[in-house]
């Protein structure tokens, strides 16, 4: 009698494979984040001096 693909142990290693390969590169790409943090080698990482970022503009008027 053959197995269904259901059944099948060596459907389920495949597909248990395909999701660990999906983890690991999504692991990498985290790691990959932490070490530009750690280094700052993005823009996004990096600080700007406080006079060149555009000042906050507030939305509510000022009671009195």
């Amino acid at each position: 009698m053959k197995l269904s693909s259901k059944d099948n142990p060596i459907h389920h290693t495949q597909k248990i494979k395909a999701r660990m390969r999906q983890l690991i590169e999504h692991l990498r790409c985290l790691v990959k984040a932490f070490d530009d943090y750690e280094k700052k080698s993005e823009a996004a990482w990096r600080t700007e001096p406080t006079a060149s970022r555009p000042k906050e503009r507030t939305t509510h008027a000022a009671r009195r």
